[in-house]
């Protein structure tokens, strides 16, 4: 009994994907260097504009928590572009 060539072909062709998809799959280490990636590229805009908005309140008199929480809500919104734009970059 022979098989049919297009068949043959078909089944020869997923498994080639198959081996290449278990050999590109990420492990661990590589998984755990994008999540710590994206902690980053979240949390530093946000300390960042935190601090600058802290030293805003400092120097400027009357302006108690103003430039703290405005720093806080800007950094939140450009580590979440930040995270957004890496995690697009990376889709195949």
């Amino acid at each position: 009994m022979s098989l049919d060539p297009k068949w043959r072909d078909a089944v020869e062709t997923d498994a080639k994907r198959l081996r290449r998809a278990e050999r590109d799959r990420p492990g661990l280490l590589r998984q755990t260097l994008h999540l710590g990636t994206l902690g980053l590229v979240f949390v530093l805009p946000l300390v960042a504009a935190a601090y600058f908005g802290h030293w805003i309140d400092q120097q400027l008199p009357g302006y108690s928590v103003r430039g703290t929480l405005s720093g806080i809500v800007a950094g939140l919104a450009f580590g979440a572009a930040n995270v957004y734009l890496l995690v697009r970059e990376r889709k195949p």
